[in-house]
């Protein structure tokens, strides 16, 4: 294995100023993501979301599926480890790390269930494969193989089959989504000698969420790399 310690990448991308950023985190947020998306990264839109549970602190990869002036939108399993740690403790942390870009978003706020009515439109989006799935797995539980997963996929695939309509497979009442809403989205730019540019968006109470499009709720902060 090579050693981690030896690893060296000094970032050389251009300066990230004040005068650079967008008048409000949405703005500058779906800036950044079309250059991410621009530059064909994979996945752009994952990022890692960090819960916590009274047995510690855990975090994982999920895919962003909307952004607005509310917040961040993803969706899961509810029962799962992160809906868990959601219902006993709302405040979470996202990260973007687009690597390729020699940049990181890190969000700070706390999650909500969305509308249902808001979970089965994006329900209906989805591949037919992926509504099964959803129904399928008990996400975070132990399984005794992979095998018993395809096993119960080819049940539900012969209970609801492909007939090409959105509405061929239900919204299992377990599955939905939550709103991250803000009060701090910080803007991380890779620089040489490790003197990188944060450049942080707070709300003007700290901990308290603000619309991510209303530039009155927001003031600056830069932070030292």
């Amino acid at each position: 294995m090579e050693d981690p310690a030896q690893r060296r990448v000094d970032y050389d991308d251009a300066p990230f100023a004040e005068a650079d950023l967008a008048a409000t985190p949405l703005a500058q947020f779906e800036r950044w993501y079309s250059q991410a998306v621009a530059a064909a990264l994979t996945e752009p839109n994952a990022m890692t979301v960090a819960t916590s549970t009274p047995d510690g602190v855990s975090a994982r990869t999920v895919l962003l599926k909307a952004v607005d002036g509310r917040g961040f939108v993803f969706y899961t399993n509810q029962r799962s480890r992160k809906a868990r740690g959601i219902a006993h403790d709302p405040r979470v942390a996202l990260l973007f790390g687009w690597v390729g870009l020699q940049r990181q978003v890190a969000v700070r706020g706390a999650a909500a269930a969305v509308d249902r009515s808001e979970t089965e439109a994006y329900f209906a989006s989805r591949p037919y494969g992926s509504r099964i799935g959803a129904w399928v797995s008990e996400q975070s539980e132990p399984v005794a193989s992979a095998a018993a997963l395809h096993e119960r996929e080819a049940e539900l695939r012969l209970r609801w089959p492909d007939t090409g309509s959105a509405g061929d497979v239900p919204v299992p009442p377990h599955w939905g989504g939550y709103l991250v809403r803000a009060w701090e989205v910080e803007f991380w730019q890779g620089r040489s000698s490790r003197l990188h540019d944060r450049l942080v968006f707070l709300t003007d109470a700290a901990g308290t969420p603000a619309p991510l499009d209303e530039p009155s709720r927001w003031h600056v902060e830069r932070r030292q790399p």
